[in-house]
């Protein structure tokens, strides 16, 4: 089971939802960088269980614990690995669904593929094994900081259902995003969607929505013109968060329906830059950053575990019911935000690092 992402700056993330710990190794980090691993936390802590009232109600503290790679505050170019242990388990609320499947999740198809899973909480299949990308992510916004200062990196919801906030992707601030637990940059919006959580979530259900990233000040070149697009791996990292099922960038599919005349972003010399008038390309063209903000959405479905009873089947092939049990997520999307940030560092990071390469 492969967990490892990145070509220069790599991650491998380990653990289990209710094991031991989770955390993850990093591979590639420039040595005499600064971490500090108050921002560590501080990442760790916008994604943790138990943060508002409209999160999963589990209680940890995600504390990250440093094991190597570091001295001193600098990074040695060593491996570095960050380990958070797992103190609220609670794998006695899965025993059911250690025998039955539950629709929508990764229980059948885990079974498929290996003949045997870690049925408590979804074993690696759920969002908590997100801790170590978050922390991985951590290190990189601070390597990031250092080659190429000035770097932005926020995401923040743009819609849950129907519920579309209105966010101006060029001025919408870090403060805008957190200043509401819901984390949409629209104040107006954010009470009738934390409402529309608190709802689905007393009638034991879920919602979905989607959720926009914009990158701002990213210098033009990188990417690669192939396979290794920067959009391709920017969907790829996205689309490998559990609960995704889409990804668009620029004017995506909505691009489809302009002409060529309509869709193309004409090019000017501007304060002796060559910069584009519209951004309809979302800041990529050909693969590769063209230094203006690039823009992209990812839609998360609802959470599959509902304290519903639905249809399904035994692990023995036959047919049964299945209501959810344990603690949940209404709404993945608030605590969903800080993980999409993380992905977006990790790739913009393994890319600079790819280009510096080149010399």
């Amino acid at each position: 089971m492969s967990s490892t992402f990145g070509q220069v700056f790599r991650i491998h993330t380990y653990g289990e939802s209710h094991g031991g710990s989770v955390g993850v190794i990093i591979d590639g980090c420039p040595p005499r960088v600064p971490v500090s691993q108050e921002q560590i936390q501080h990442e760790l802590d916008r994604r943790r269980p138990g943060q508002s009232e409209i999160v999963t109600p589990r209680k940890e503290a995600d504390t990250a614990e440093i094991l190597s790679g570091l001295q001193d505050g600098l990074t040695l170019g060593s491996p570095i690995s960050i380990l958070v242990r797992n103190t609220d388990q609670r794998p006695g609320a899965y025993d059911e669904m250690a025998v039955k499947y539950r629709p929508s999740h990764a229980d059948y198809t885990y079974d498929a593929k290996y003949g045997i899973r870690s049925a408590s909480g979804g074993g690696r299949a759920s969002a908590r094994e997100t801790i170590g990308r978050v922390a991985a992510a951590a290190v990189a916004r601070q390597v990031l900081d250092k080659l190429h200062p000035g770097i932005e990196i926020l995401a923040w919801v743009k819609s849950i259902q129907e519920l579309n906030a209105d966010v101006d992707p060029q001025t919408v601030t870090y403060d805008d995003i957190e200043s509401n637990i819901v984390r949409t940059g629209d104040a107006a919006m954010a009470e009738t969607m934390i409402e529309r959580i608190k709802a689905i979530r007393n009638d034991g259900n879920s919602v979905g929505g989607v959720i926009e990233c914009v990158i701002r000040n990213c210098p033009p070149g990188l990417g690669e013109p192939i396979f290794d697009k920067l959009e391709a791996d920017l969907a790829k990292a996205m689309l490998s968060l559990p609960a995704t099922k889409g990804f668009e960038i620029g004017s995506g599919f909505a691009g489809t329906l302009l002409t060529g005349r309509e869709h193309n972003d004409p090019f000017r010399m501007i304060d002796g830059k060559v910069r584009t008038t519209s951004n309809r390309s979302g800041g990529i063209q050909g693969g590769i950053s063209n230094g203006e903000n690039i823009i992209f959405r990812v839609a998360f479905k609802p959470t599959a575990t509902i304290m519903t009873e639905q249809d399904t089947v035994t692990s023995s092939h036959e047919n049964t019911e299945l209501k959810g049990r344990g603690r949940h997520d209404a709404c993945v999307l608030p605590r969903a935000v800080p993980i999409v940030e993380a992905m977006a560092t990790l790739v913009l990071t393994d890319h600079l690092l790819r280009q510096k390469a080149l010399g």
